[in-house]
């Protein structure tokens, strides 16, 4: 069943990609910032289509990157732990985002030590923090999101450099809760052989991307418990949804997937 969701997004008035952080950026590619505003707009308005709500914080010039919302915070029980970005590039978005939850209220907010780039390495499953590391969040990370959270947290590496962050190999279908466990899909190449073993031995039931799948960013989507966002070119994995009683909405971010985001990096869930 869906469940109303509560999203904090950015729009990307100053999109371009000039510098390259991740193997999907080629500063030598144009960009059409036009469409990309376009793509998250239309983004934005499906997930209010559905019931939910978006919040939206100012984009700053000089920070092409800060429409991944993602990247900036992470949110369980209304307790917030910020980011700490490991480019350069990106290090200012994390105190614009800070300011943003400080002025709407949020009086549990706490800027981490370690380099944490926030959900695009956290996936919340309910009742465990799934945490990735690899390429961007250290392991001392995990520890930190623990302790500020206040909730378990599994450690995944990553292996693959195009599935840089966790939330590009693997996103939360169906949250525990009521007895049920939770649901996810992934792609297994892209974790170590014991990541590997974690995740099936923590969901045995997941869906399975095929590597078409991933490698147009498919499991960088959004799931309400029912409804699920992911990019177009995911058909494979829009197929094993459906089948599973899922209701895929298939949502065009070429343009934005040219820093290597799409459905979920633009979205920060706000658990309150």
């Amino acid at each position: 069943m869906p469940t109303r969701r509560r999203y904090l997004m950015c729009p990307p008035r100053y999109f371009t990609v000039e510098y390259s952080i991740n193997p999907w950026m080629d500063p030598g590619v144009p960009v059409d910032t036009e469409l990309a505003l376009a793509q998250w707009t239309a983004l934005k308005d499906a997930y209010q289509d559905l019931g939910h709500t978006v919040e939206t914080i100012e984009p700053q010039p000089g920070l092409p990157d800060m429409v991944f919302a993602a990247n900036s915070g992470t949110v369980v029980d209304g307790r917030v732990l910020g980011a700490r970005f490991r480019a350069p590039q990106r290090a200012a978005e994390a105190d614009h985002y800070r300011r943003w939850f400080l002025d709407q209220g949020y009086r549990d907010v706490v800027m981490p030590t370690a380099i944490n780039e926030a959900e695009g390495d956290f996936a919340w499953t309910g009742e465990l923090l799934l945490a990735g590391t690899g390429f961007r969040t250290d392991p001392e990370a995990h520890a930190e999101a623990q302790e500020v959270l206040g909730v378990p947290v599994v450690s995944l590496r990553l292996v693959d450099p195009r599935y840089y962050h966790l939330d590009t190999a693997l996103f939360v279908l169906t949250e525990s809760g009521g007895g049920a466990p939770a649901s996810v899909a992934y792609y297994p190449e892209a974790f170590s052989p014991g990541s590997q073993r974690v995740l099936r031995r923590l969901f045995p039931d997941a869906v399975i991307a095929t590597a078409d799948d991933a490698a147009c960013l498919g499991l960088n989507g959004v799931s309400d418990g029912r409804n699920v966002i992911l990019p177009t070119e995911a058909k494979e994995l829009a197929d094993q949804l459906a089948h599973r009683g899922y209701r895929p909405i298939p949502i065009d971010v070429s343009e934005l997937r040219k820093s290597g985001g799409g459905p979920k990096c633009c979205t920060m869930e706000l658990r309150e």
